[in-house]
């Protein structure tokens, strides 16, 4: 029993993501277990979604001009539940709730939809819309992608050195060999930069760009096909392949995690089992032993 309660009060994960705090007593336990119950949150997500929709239906006019007011109380319905539930993580987990940054972004994207949208704060009526950003904490799904795209950031930031890098030696060159005759697109570093940034995404940088130059100067091929080689081919490749290594990497955590957990559980199972085993047989031993001293 003294393992199961310790396996109780220590902070775990639900899938491998996100962290739940201690298990509460009283009716704050009966209201984490409503809150943290998969039902609910399958819930939330289902109005998450209808909000997601409801937003969109307020750009309309049309649909504004046949149930705007309906539109209006449903959106402020579903913010007032969000809300609740936010009072009730915050009731629960206290000053617990920051360890689970999934709590924070809801809390943060709950708070900006209450700020007032009048005035120089007009702006705000747009980023209520950030509330259907909430479909990351409240599918499991969702949280495990982002998080291995967190996880994948610290290995990108060589990538990102090696490519700026390359962008900064390849801009002065083109604006040393292409700025006067083509000063809109390789005049400055900034704007060969910006020119080579199309190039990169391969959004007409043939005939909008490379060609144009090559009518000048014909073998500027030589110059634009390497970079498109090194950049599009080479190093974004890298970046999709420390994302595929970082998913990959945090499912095989998870796999590890759900197995120690399951080998945790199985054991916990044994020593109860045993506990009892070894009560049934003092029983039974008491029992032959009164049964001895019985006339």
């Amino acid at each position: 029993m003294a393992a199961q309660d310790k396996a109780v009060d220590a902070t775990v994960r639900d899938d491998g993501v996100r962290r739940i705090p201690p298990r509460q007593a009283g009716w704050l336990g009966r209201l984490q277990d409503l809150i943290e119950n998969a039902t609910t949150q399958k819930i939330i997500a289902v109005l998450i979604a209808l909000n997601a929709v409801t937003l969109g239906l307020e750009t309309s006019e049309r649909a504004m001009a046949a149930a705007g007011e309906v539109l209006r109380v449903l959106d402020r319905t579903l913010l007032l539940i969000f809300t609740a539930e936010i009072l009730a993580k915050l009731l629960i987990y206290r000053t617990r709730i920051h360890k689970d940054p999934w709590n924070v972004f809801d809390i943060l994207v709950i708070g900006i939809a209450w700020m007032p949208a009048t005035g120089n704060l007009s702006v705000l009526r747009a980023l209520r819309i950030l509330r259907v950003l909430r479909l990351i904490s409240a599918v499991p799904s969702m949280r495990r992608v982002v998080t291995a795209l967190l996880h994948a950031i610290p290995g990108m930031g060589s990538i990102v050195a090696l490519l700026a890098l390359v962008y900064y030696v390849f801009s002065v060159m083109a604006t040393k060999l292409f700025g006067p005759a083509f000063p809109e697109w390789f005049g400055t570093i900034g704007a060969s930069a910006y020119s080579l940034f199309q190039i990169m995404t391969l959004e007409s940088w043939s005939m909008g760009i490379v060609r144009p130059v090559m009518e000048i100067f014909p073998y500027a091929w030589a110059f634009f096909v390497p970079f498109i080689l090194v950049t599009s081919f080479t190093v974004l490749n890298l970046f999709i392949g420390i994302i595929v290594d970082a998913m990959q990497s945090q499912h095989q955590a998870e796999a590890e995690e759900a197995a120690v957990a399951e080998d945790k559980a199985r054991a916990a199972d044994n020593a109860q089992i045993l506990e009892e085993l070894r009560a049934l047989r003092r029983e039974v031993a008491d029992l032959k032993r009164d049964s001895g001293l019985s006339p």
